[in-house]
């Protein structure tokens, strides 16, 4: 009956349709029904009722109100419930009779809405932070800019700056700001030398990538559920590097984006680009590659809006940013200049080791010219010989198989007819291909190719994390008679394998290594039917990742039928005991043919470059000379891998997608910026380098801006816009406008000089105040925004640890390097902390002494003594770290197992080096930890505790429990 209801009231829905008045009819059904989910503070689907443009533009689904056509309108479908699933309101009793004819009436009529009746959005581009910084005129009352900004300030709340710091406080204030550690009681510098001399430290640089690590969220390992360790150490000793090279800024935030597309572009820029590798990665079973690929991106865009704009872009992947003029539209046009890359692990080398990789490389080229000018007959030798190698190659059909095989891992097919396994990489696993043929065929042998690939580590061709792999067995079955029966091969070559029971690599080994009778070795060992032996491709040092191919030859030739289910397997189960650890040796990119030809061999010449070094082998009477290289290659340094970007040939196809799904593309785009913020040049192109000088242009509104905030923020523990990570609409405002701009602007006229901006903050009165606070003082400013006084607070967790190991002694001062993995409970990486066990050795001797920065980072189970300390554990990028303070902080500095040596290393050190009598040795220990000698209060409670316990057998030393209390005080670990 109330079907009949509606279609009565619809049939007679033409004769109201001239008294239908949107005001008084048709808004308030919107306002009581729609609003909620399609109004002023929500837009589901890109769709509101109460703006008359946005209204009839529609919104994910198309247009939603056809004027003059109401059948026609989604709007009357949904009301109507055409679509059960699609029926609205969503929420709420559906709407009545009456109420739907109003809607057909007022759709047919026309649709008439009154622009009074709409409301008026309102351009938010005129907000401060999105106009250039243009320097201010300072205010007359001071000689340093800072003070004077500060002061006209202070002047309007009726305050006064506080007095200068103690000369002590404020030595020590300089140390943990522009090093992170505490000043060595041997320094003496005055204090007007002390910054220059400061920012010259290579610890500067070790204390304030700090910072952009947390931006980035760098860490050593994937995240998600499996969390293995990942290698990108090499970006973060970049990050430390340029730091201490005072990099220009903008050139830093170039050569992160897109060093590897600068001109000759340098390792070390290439290194850079891993800025956007610190995503986390998913490699559980079952994953799409491209559903966790687009993830990653949406990470991209979250770090650089946050980390380099100081915006809150991430805000407009599913919709038009609700508070800032950025719409999804120009979201995407940013993603797309992101979205061509390939991300590869690629090969690395540390100075030294380029160093004597350049000496032995120009060592091999010498051999070979040499061999060239005493043979001048070498290039007719030669071509004659890659002449017979080519005659000999027999034509090959390439194969294509059905859906993917078993084993975990996905096999995504590539255009060439290779494929490529991605996502899960099990250790030990048997993959198996039926063939898809068009009709019948011979076939007297396969050949087996594997290819480099960028997604691969160190481009492969193998999926180990040195871009090798392992083949256990080559299997072919196919039905004859009706009968599944396996094929037999009576001859392999290839164009590598190596020597004859070559023992596995450590990461493949079983967890019981001595019953491991695993080896690699020639290509015999694929058709040899046993599971212990496996071609190996293992070709050293800087030979290692190259194509390589195999050719199998049937004892009988063979004629297939489409229906013959003739199936190809791939046995690898060469891997490591734990598939969560990097333990893999699969094939990474390969393709598979057949040839119907007899007595086919692997190409010698597949894959190289240098016909010659291949040719050079074969001739016998240069054996002296080959002998001399090959000794050569074999002191190729090892090298290390790191997480880059690698522009991809084919650029992918850009798209809005609708509410950030990455299975509903909608409309292309092209790259390009919001029109809000600085326009890109004249016949910009697409490319990485575009976006990346685009973002560090002196007309970007809030590029210098967010990183000069960002500079106060990790001095006076707030920024002069507090949310930092935020300088849009819904952001704070800056305290002290003026003063954020002309510090801007003085920044990039400085040449994006961090020192110099650092040291002009440091040389300033406001800073070197005093950070006692008064009553009235707290009450006026208890956050101290107006900076009528010093700042004050507890120093970062990395700097917690560093001071206990500085002042105890033990602070190894090494700069750069792989991460160490010093004491941490065992079972945070076994069961059930860890998804499966984690390699955490603990580091021996003096590696496990270095700098917190240097720590071992892993997402899932990070650090205690960090996290205690409110260290991020990497997950998402950080440009304000929470601020706590717990009893487990305390707990934490009392128990720890570093914690506890650094206090016996204290108490020793303080006896050596402190003098002859109690009382000066606890003077130097309070000066190592405080930066100041002990009031005679202090040091009488520490003398009658030191005296009141005796040195016995196998308890703790007095001295020890002394520096135990020492490295415990509040003072030991503030910045005053």
């Amino acid at each position: 009956m109330k079907n009949t209801a509606v279609l009565f009231s619809l049939l007679f829905a033409t004769q109201i349709a001239t008294g239908v008045d949107f005001v008084k009819d048709i808004q308030p059904i919107f306002s009581q029904h729609c609003y909620q989910c399609h109004g002023p503070h929500k837009q589901e689907a890109a769709f509101r009722l109460d703006h008359k443009p946005t209204a009839l533009k529609g919104g994910d689904f198309g247009i939603a109100i056809v004027p003059g056509k109401a059948d026609e309108s989604r709007l009357m479908h949904a009301v109507l419930g055409t679509n059960p699933k699609m029926r609205m309101p969503r929420k709420g009793d559906p709407l009545t009779t009456d109420q739907i004819a109003k809607l057909k009436a007022w759709i047919d009529a026309g649709a008439v809405w009154p622009d009074s009746a709409s409301v008026k959005l309102e351009q938010k581009t005129d907000h401060w932070a999105f106009k250039p910084p243009v320097k201010p005129k300072v205010p007359a009352n001071a000689k340093h800019p800072i003070d004077a900004f500060i002061r006209e300030r202070l002047e309007k709340e009726g305050l006064r700056p506080s007095l200068k710091a103690a000369p002590e406080t404020l030595r020590r204030r300089l140390y943990l700001d522009i090093v992170g550690l505490p000043p060595a009681p041997s320094d003496t510098s005055d204090l007007s030398d002390l910054p220059a001399k400061l920012l010259q430290s290579p610890h500067f640089g070790e204390r304030w990538a700090r910072h952009w690590l947390d931006a980035a969220h760098y860490a050593d390992s994937n995240g998600y559920e499996k969390d293995p360790m990942r290698f990108i150490w090499f970006y973060r000793d970049w990050v430390i590097n340029a730091y201490n090279r005072d990099m220009p800024y903008n050139q830093f935030v170039i050569e992160q984006i897109a060093g590897d597309q600068l001109p000759k572009a340098t390792q070390d820029q290439i290194v850079a680009t891993g800025f956007l590798r610190n995503s986390m990665i998913n490699e559980e079973g079952g994953v799409d590659p491209e559903q966790f690929r687009m993830e990653a991106m949406f990470d991209h865009m979250d770090v650089i809006g946050k980390s380099i704009l100081g915006l809150s872009i991430g805000c407009a992947q599913c919709h038009n940013h609700k508070y800032d003029p950025i719409s999804q539209e120009e979201y995407y046009r940013m993603f797309a200049y992101l979205n061509n890359d390939n991300e590869p692990w690629r090969v690395v080398y540390t100075s030294g080791e380029q160093m004597r990789r350049s000496q032995l490389l120009s060592r091999i080229t010498e051999l070979e010219n040499k061999l060239k000018h005493e043979h001048p007959e070498w290039q007719q030798r030669m071509n004659a010989w890659v002449a017979k190698i080519k005659s000999a190659q027999p034509q090959w059909r390439a194969m294509h198989f059905e859906d993917d095989p078993s084993g975990g891992e996905k096999a995504l097919r590539q255009p060439d007819g290779s494929i490529l396994a991605q996502g899960y990489a099990p250790t030990k696993s048997e993959v198996k291909f039926i063939a898809k043929l068009d009709g019948p065929q011979t076939i007297n042998a396969f050949r087996l190719e594997l290819m480099n690939d960028p997604n691969l580590p160190a481009y492969g061709p193998g999926r180990s994390q040195k871009g090798t792999a392992a083949l256990t067995e080559f299997n072919v079955t196919m039905k004859i008679d009706g009968k599944v029966t396996k094929l037999k091969f009576v001859k392999a070559t290839s164009d590598f394998g190596e020597p004859k029971n070559t023992p596995l690599a450590p990461f493949a080994r079983d967890k019981e290594i001595e019953k491991d009778k695993r080896v690699t070795g020639p290509i015999s060992y694929a058709i040899d039917g046993d599971d212990k032996t496996a071609w190996g491709i293992d070709a050293g040092p800087g030979r290692r990742n190259v194509p390589r191919n195999a050719v199998f030859v049937l004892e009988n030739p063979v004629e297939v039928k489409p229906d013959s289910e003739l199936t190809i397997g791939l046995s690898m189960k060469h891997g490591g005991w734990n598939s969560d650890d990097l333990q893999t040796m699969n094939l990474g990119r390969y393709r598979i043919s057949s040839t119907d030809a007899a007595n086919a061999e692997a190409d010698p010449l597949y894959g190289k470059n240098n016909a010659f070094a291949v040719f050079r082998a074969t001739v016998p009477e240069w054996k002296t000379v080959n002998d001399e290289i090959e000794s050569l290659w074999k002191q190729h340094p090892e090298g290390a891998t790191t997480l880059v970007l690698d522009a991809r040939e084919q650029p992918r196809m850009t798209t809005v997608l609708k509410r950030g799904d990455f299975t509903k593309p909608g409309d292309k785009v092209s790259a390009g910026v919001p029109a809000v913020l600085n326009p890109l040049p004249k016949n910009a192109d697409a490319s990485r380098l575009t976006f990346a000088k685009w973002l560090a242009n002196k007309n970007s509104p809030t590029t210098a801006r967010a990183y000069v905030n960002r500079v106060w923020q990790a001095v006076f523990g707030t920024g002069l816009v507090e949310t930092a990570e935020d300088f849009g609409t819904q952001g704070s405002p800056p305290s002290h406008p003026e003063l954020l701009d002309w510090l801007a602007v003085d920044f990039m006229e400085h040449n994006w000089s961090t020192k110099h901006l650092l040291k002009l903050i440091v040389t300033s009165e406001t800073y070197q105040q005093s950070s006692n606070v008064t009553p009235q003082l707290l009450e006026r400013d208890p956050y101290n925004r107006l900076l009528a006084r010093g700042p004050r607070f507890r120093v970062e967790g990395e700097v917690v640890r560093d001071i206990q190991l500085a002042a105890s002694g033990l602070l190894n001062p090494e700069v750069g390097g792989r991460p160490v993995m010093p004491p941490a409970p065992a079972h945070l990486f076994e069961k059930p902390a860890s998804y499966a066990p984690f390699p955490w050795h603990v580091e021996e001797g003096a590696e496990k002494y270095r700098r917190s920065i240097y720590v071992f980072r892993r997402r899932s189970t990070p650090y205690p003594f960090l996290s205690t300390f409110d260290v991020p554990n990497g997950e998402s990028s950080c440009i304000r770290r929470s601020k706590s303070n717990t009893p487990l902080q305390a707990l934490m500095t009392l128990n720890e197992t570093m914690s506890l040596e650094a206090a016996k290393a204290l108490g020793e050190r303080m006896w050596k080096e402190g003098g002859t009598d109690d009382a000066s040795r606890i003077a130097h220990g309070f000066k190592l930890c405080t930066g100041r000698a002990p009031t005679p209060k202090e040091s009488n409670v520490l003398l009658a505790m030191l005296h009141r316990h005796e040195q016995k057998k196998g308890e703790v030393a007095p001295q020890t429990l002394v520096a135990r209390v020492l490295l415990n005080l509040d003072e030991t670990i503030t910045k005053e």
